[in-house]
């Protein structure tokens, strides 16, 4: 037995909990970022202090300026180690707790794994109430981590030291269960952190956590494999569950085998290279038109770890054949059965394509469904080069923006992205070279992820001793959202490269505020005007976003508008890599330039009834995408 503190205890734990993946073995817990108050600065803080001095690679400590960008860091960090390894964060009672709950939300929408350790007001409750402690007249054991619940995988309070042993062995079971995985919360109350406990020595001592590759079972196997034979134009939906299952080689076989083309999801991005002559790129609302038109009239659906997002399946419309079936195969039995699939597959990515080749023999497409892939993919990239050429326009569209910047990068490099019009964008035109070279969050879809999501990326590939660089793309609503982690960036140095474009507003939700009868309202950036209530003047903010990121210590580039503002960028992002520190390039864009139509649709309902003539016209066409939307069965 050891006495310790609990916080001292569950830090050293922590140190010593290892993930194994097959051949790999890492850090479960790679450190941890805090920020102190009263509530943890004597428990958690005193925790890692002592740590670092005993050894100061125990369990490395990083700042964070915002308790909510911890957490992204961590979620970026952990899909970058393809959920292998994550980050702790320790935030003080209130604010700082309440702070956390965005990432919390975020980490698990995308089911990836983060630790989350808010304080919390004293459990002895002696001094009752403590500041920034919540008071519920009808229930006074309610805190500020009680709202933790609905948004982690797995929650529970140290209320008594004697508790942690059960509640840490718990939490780490969930962190490194791909089919449970998300945000763990252990709520530490700020009295019991400081307070004393015998640890036994085993709960210090080394522990191996071996990552979960569920095998399929033979029956529900066979039955899909019999589906797909009978198929006449199969199409493979990628989900991120190949990606975390690195399972790339063996979607490449199995496509290459069968002929059957493959789409991907947000998250599935990379699972096959752009120019492979089966990949028709990403599908569903924000999807490119090839994929689209061979979802609409496929007969079996091969999910291979994706959850179905609305955007995947264009709000239900995407798979629009009346006798399409869906083959799941996922490591979550929830995500396996969707779509009232009758040949789910609970298993790991990698073993169930495994499983599948095996399966199906010498099966392959017929002749005609390859020709007509052959033929969507060669006219998308064809729009797509049309749409991502550099124009002599005074202010270039984001389709170019984003051409510009993908020329640019190695075919290593990682685009970070998370929000607004960007994803849409980047989901048709950008050409992803790498398994891990496509990381946009688009299951929380937060404005704010980028930089600190990137920030976890580039800590991700420095730790791997690995070469590439971080492109972060961000656009002002979301830069301004949480933009202050460009001091971390600088304190640690750790390298990005940010492409901050200023259209003066909400891009995206300035487009699909069109298409439901309320135009732009509250989108432009604009001076206040109690006659115009829609923010519509021509006043254009003063605001000066770059001078921001220079007084933050970063290298800054202004491209100015005019002719070649799209090869400037190019070549501005050929210095950035060169360069060995972070730099912010601004660039200014046309946000009414869109990108080539991909023929996706998603659900979002124009109002019933108004006065006004754009809105009943947007009802009426919302009626008539809606007349295709697909029952559950």
């Amino acid at each position: 037995m050891t006495t310790m503190t609990v916080a001292q205890a569950l830090m050293t734990f922590l140190s010593r909990q290892y993930t194994v993946d097959g051949d790999v073995r890492v850090r479960t817990i790679a450190g941890t970022f805090g920020i102190f108050g009263h509530g943890n600065i004597g428990g958690i803080g005193q925790a890692l202090r002592q740590l670092g001095h005993e050894d100061p690679h125990a369990m490395p400590y990083h700042q964070g300026r915002n308790e909510q960008a911890m957490v992204h860091q961590a979620a970026g960090f952990a899909r970058m180690n393809r959920r292998r390894s994550t980050f702790a964060a320790a935030a003080s009672v209130g604010p700082g707790a309440s702070n956390m709950l965005t990432g919390a939300a975020l980490a698990t929408a995308n089911r990836l794994p983060v630790l989350l350790l808010p304080s919390d007001a004293f459990a002895t409750r002696v001094a009752d109430p403590v500041l920034q402690q919540l008071e519920h007249p009808h229930d006074t054991s309610l805190q500020v981590t009680d709202a933790f619940r609905p948004l982690s995988r797995f929650f529970d309070r140290v209320e008594r030291p004697e508790q942690l042993f059960s509640i840490a062995l718990a939490a780490m079971r969930v962190l490194t269960d791909p089919a449970e995985t998300g945000a763990v919360t252990i709520a530490l109350p700020e009295d019991v952190q400081a307070e004393l406990v015998d640890v036994p020595e085993e709960f210090l001592a080394e522990r191996e956590w071996h990552i979960r590759r569920p095998l399929p079972e033979p029956g529900p196997l066979d039955r899909a494999a019999a589906a797909i034979r009978q198929a006449k134009e199969p199409l493979i939906i990628a989900g991120g569950g190949v990606i975390y299952s690195e399972a790339e080689d063996e979607l490449r076989s199995f496509a290459e085998a069968t002929g059957i083309p493959v789409a991907t999801t947000q998250a599935g991005g990379g699972a096959l290279d752009h120019d492979h002559p089966l990949n028709l790129g990403g599908v569903g609302a924000t999807g490119s038109a090839a994929a689209n038109r061979i979802a609409a009239s496929a007969d079996v659906i091969i999910g291979i770890g994706t959850r179905y997002s609305d955007f995947t399946t264009s709000s239900r419309t995407a798979f629009a054949n009346p006798d399409v079936s869906f083959v799941n195969l996922n490591v979550a039995g929830f995500d396996a059965y969707k779509h009232g699939s009758r040949y789910p597959i609970v298993a790991d990515a990698r073993a169930g394509l495994q499983g599948l080749s095996g399966s199906l023999g010498r099966f392959r497409v017929e002749s005609v469904h390859s020709r007509r892939v052959e033929t969507e993919k060669a006219n998308w990239n064809a729009e797509v080069d049309a749409s991502t050429a550099h124009t002599d326009a005074e202010l270039p569209g984001q389709p170019e923006i984003i051409g510009a910047v993908n020329r640019a990068t190695g075919p290593r490099d990682v685009v970070v992205q998370a929000a607004g019009s960007l994803p849409g964008d980047l989901q048709k035109l950008w050409r992803t070279r790498d398994a891990l070279g496509y990381h946009v969050e688009y299951a929380f879809s937060c404005m704010g992820y980028e930089i600190a999501g990137g920030l976890g990326v580039r800590r991700a590939i420095d730790a791997a001793g690995d070469d590439r660089d971080v492109v972060v793309m961000v656009g002002d609503g979301s830069y301004l959202m949480l933009h202050t982690e460009l001091v971390t960036a600088v304190a640690e140095g750790l390298k990005l490269i940010v492409v901050l474009i200023q259209n003066h507003g909400y891009a995206s939700i300035g487009h699909l505020s069109e298409t439901v009868g309320a135009p732009r309202f509250g989108t432009w950036y604009r001076k206040y005007d109690a006659d115009s209530p829609e923010f519509r003047t021509d006043e254009v903010l003063p605001v000066d976003l770059a001078a921001n990121a220079r007084s933050y210590g970063i290298d800054v580039v202004e491209i100015e508008p005019g002719a070649g503002a799209g090869a400037r960028l190019t070549e501005a992002v050929k210095a950035a890599r060169a360069a060995e520190t972070s730099t912010l390039i601004h660039i200014n864009s046309d946000p009414l330039v869109y990108a080539p139509e991909g023929e996706g649709w998603w659900d979002v309902p124009a109002a019933a009834a108004s006065t006004m003539a754009d809105t009943q016209a947007a009802r009426a066409a919302y009626e008539d995408e809606r007349s295709t939307q697909r029952p559950l069965l």
